[in-house]
């Protein structure tokens, strides 16, 4: 409930009482937003008194007006105390105008309040909960891809927006060090590599081993196509293919501890690491902990062995160990495979069981594509029937795939985006606009023009991931997502250097203090009569003024509801609204020429706190906001 709410409430409640007699407890206080037809900001409902008040919906919704005005005057009802300038009934509905007193008081308490230009908290009194976030999850057999950027910008997203609701977050993520496909990229080094390295090579390193991945697939093909040349059914060929069958006893001497080719594994997952950071540090994602399947696979092997032990999992006569599910909808799951080796649900299981003993978890949250919905319906029950009380607790946030509309922009293995050439290209369209705009950037040195290219490019790309709903499949347009005139990063981003050139021509740096009184004398002189209200010395808003008022009281609620729905998209909605109701308030009315001494000063605050909101907004995105561009 944001603080125009609590007031109303708190009126209502006391008019009820003083009125029927009824002590009204917070469900019975209805709000809403008034309806666009009718005048007002907030309607109360006031069906709820209607029976215990033994009057018409009408007259009741009359006299609670009437008595949360505390006083009227002539036929217009205007209400000359409190936060309240005017009120109408419209049958079991009290429509309330509020002062704008009132908006100005909230526009100076956002401008006093620290937290609110940087993040909105909503904690416990007491101690913390503690939410853990999975994202990324990537294998080290290949560099990040488009997909990775979708899921890594989310996660991260949530991350700090559940931060600013008062959860303390620790983000993490679980690395896919081992396993077949790790294999494939260490046997094709092996075979084709001639001892090349990032340094040799002049590749990164995650780069260079998803070349040897792309090789292995294509050398495996070639051996299949000969395979069934000589008669060979393709399913038979494809286990037959002499590279699969070496691979497959890499990865057994990998789990025998094989001194030779757990060194091969070691220094080849180096130079994939060494890749992840630096595409991480330039994507402006981190983490707080990260996990390594080659770790936790052997506790989640040792879960599984229990669970045979107590029968909870069964074994087949090949060796393999499963889970049978059919009691809960749905089918068997393999666990241990014949060979003994393990699956990416025993690592899971593990991993879960570490994270909670190195954690008092209260809720963890496991960012993944929606492809893997069924994956983890089945971890929650295995982990349940494991006997692990969070099992049912699990939370995995189902998102949606990311595509390009010709299918791929540039890829080394043609059909896959990397995220490093995604970053490339929208940097690069980013400095392409900048040279449009020459006469915005005067003065500025390439070096300053090549970092605001880095902030709008990757702006760009960030919020036209995040603006769209997490769970829905979507497309992303480079040309469309660094469009300054749209729903984009770089309008919000263009808006708030807007208004950072206004606070500087006013010569209102934050070294000059951040108080009212650095803004001219004067500003809406206050007294505080015995009832605690305030009256203004100005009391007459633009509209378009308090429109943007309104819009940024609106913020901790923003932030509130993204984080109850797992949504950055919902911030992304709130700053594009903001900057828009800024850039309507800036085209029709003046700040810096504006000869009142109140109004300029209002306005400047107002420019403000627009900037320290929209900095604040996009600080939850992940997005870096330019002082020029």
């Amino acid at each position: 409930m944001n603080s125009l709410e609590q007031h109303i409430s708190s009126l209502a409640k006391a008019a009820v009482k003083a009125l029927y007699g009824i002590d009204a407890e917070d469900g019975q206080v209805q709000l809403q937003k008034t309806r666009p037809e009718f005048e007002g900001n907030i309607t109360l409902v006031v069906f709820p008194f209607v029976k215990a008040a033994r009057k018409a919906p009408a007259q009741v919704a009359a006299e609670i007006g009437e008595w949360m005005c505390n006083n009227v005057q002539g036929d217009n009802v205007q209400c000359t105390k409190g936060i309240i300038s005017k009120y109408n009934a419209v049958q079991g509905f009290l429509n309330l105008s509020i002062s704008d007193s009132f908006w100005v008081e909230q526009l100076e308490s956002i401008d006093a309040d620290e937290k609110y230009g940087n993040y909105v908290r909503y904690g416990n009194n007491g101690e913390q909960p503690l939410m853990m976030v999975e994202y990324s999850s990537p294998n080290t057999n290949k560099p990040l891809h488009l997909g990775h950027v979708r899921n890594n910008l989310l996660g991260y997203s949530i991350a700090q927006i559940q931060e600013a609701n008062g959860w303390k977050v620790v983000k993490t993520n679980i690395v896919n060090d081992r396993g077949i496909h790790i294999c494939k990229s260490m046997l094709a080094w092996l075979k084709f590599g001639n001892g090349e390295t990032p340094e040799s090579s002049g590749k990164k390193g995650d780069h260079l081993i998803g070349d040897y991945y792309v090789r292995f697939d294509k050398e495996y093909k070639k051996q299949i196509a000969e395979l069934t040349a000589a008669g060979k059914d393709e399913e038979t060929a494809k286990k037959e293919a002499p590279l699969m069958q070496e691979a497959q006893e890499m990865l057994r001497k990998w789990e025998a501890n094989d001194p030779e080719v757990r060194a091969l594994w070691a220094k080849m997952n180096s130079w994939v690491y060494a890749g992840f950071d630096e595409t991480y540090q330039r994507m402006g994602v981190s983490f707080d902990k990260i996990y390594y399947e080659s770790n936790t696979y052997l506790e989640g092997k040792s879960e599984v062995e229990k669970g045979l032990a107590s029968g909870a999992f069964y074994r087949r006569e090949d060796g393999s160990v499963w889970a049978d599910l059919t009691k809960d909808g749905l089918d068997e799951k393999l666990l241990l495979r014949a060979d003994g080796t393990s699956v990416y649900m025993t690592q899971d299981i593990g991993t879960a069981k570490l994270r909670f003993q190195d954690y008092p978890i209260d809720k963890m949250v496991y960012v993944v594509g929606n492809e893997q919905e069924y994956h983890f319906k089945v971890l929650s029950i295995l982990l349940d029937r494991l006997g692990f009380p969070f099992g049912k607790e699990l939370v995995h946030f189902s998102y949606g795939m990311v595509e390009l509309p010709n299918g791929k922009m540039k890829s080394r293995e043609g059909t896959v985006v990397d995220a490093d050439d995604l970053m490339d290209k929208m940097i690069e369209d980013a400095k392409e606009i900048s040279k449009d705009k020459v006469n915005t950037l005067q003065g500025v040195t390439e070096a300053e023009a090549n970092e605001i290219a880095r902030k709008v490019g990757l702006g760009a790309l960030k919020y036209f991931i995040l603006k769209v709903d997490p769970r829905k499949n979507m497309l992303f347009n480079p040309a469309e997502s660094i469009d300054f005139n749209g729903n984009t990063g770089p309008f919000i981003q263009y808006t708030y250097a807007r208004i950072r050139s206004v606070l500087r021509k006013a010569d209102l740096t934050p070294s000059q203090g951040e108080g009212v009184s650095q803004w001219g004398e004067g500003l809406c002189p206050i007294e505080r009569p015995e009832d605690g209200h305030r009256t203004m010395g100005r009391e007459v808003l633009d509209p378009k003024e308090l429109t943007l008022i309104q819009r940024l009281t609106e913020y901790p609620q923003a932030v509130r509801t993204a984080g109850e729905e797992f949504s950055p998209a919902v911030i992304c909605n709130y700053a594009y609204a903001l900057a828009c109701d800024f850039n309507s308030f800036y085209h029709d009315l003046s700040i810096l020429n504006e000869p009142d001494a109140d109004k300029k000063a209002l306005r400047l605050l107002l420019a403000k706190n627009v900037a320290k909101v929209l900095r604040s907004a996009m600080g939850l995105l992940g997005i870096e906001m330019p002082e020029r561009m």
